[in-house]
């Protein structure tokens, strides 16, 4: 009986690691130890999600961002709707600029960052809101 649990909660561990693959490019699973910031952001924005608290530029080239500071999730936006250069013609982007700092337990895929253990809260601090 005992060899027989065992071999159970073996496979039930190794079950985890296919999701654990997915988590840097679906936001699974809990990101901690990026370093305090806070990190500058900028670029252009067309109000498409309505308002966003703070938010990131991803080494994928995304923009992420979230809707209010108690959010541990940041939400990849479109390449439509964000933008790091000023669109060229008629318009109705807006530049957009802030800062973030990571706290622990936050889910930031493709976060370019470096380590060293987040700070509890969340970011926020010079959080900047868009319409």
């Amino acid at each position: 009986m005992t060899m027989k649990r065992t071999f159970s909660l073996l496979l039930l561990g190794l079950s985890t690691l296919p999701l654990a693959a997915c988590a840097d490019d679906y936001g699974y699973g809990v990101r901690a130890g990026y370093g305090p910031g806070p990190y500058a952001y900028n670029g252009w924005y067309d109000g498409y999600y309505g308002s966003i608290y703070d938010g990131y530029w991803g080494n994928d080239g995304y923009f992420y961002y979230r809707r209010g500071l108690g959010d541990r999730v940041y939400i990849r936006g479109d390449r439509g709707h964000f933008m790091r250069e000023a669109p060229r013609g008629p318009h109705n982007f807006q530049p957009f600029h802030g800062s973030m700092s990571p706290g622990e337990r936050m889910q930031m895929p493709h976060f370019p960052g470096g380590g060293g253990g987040g700070r509890q809260g969340g970011g926020g601090g010079g959080g900047h809101r868009h319409r």
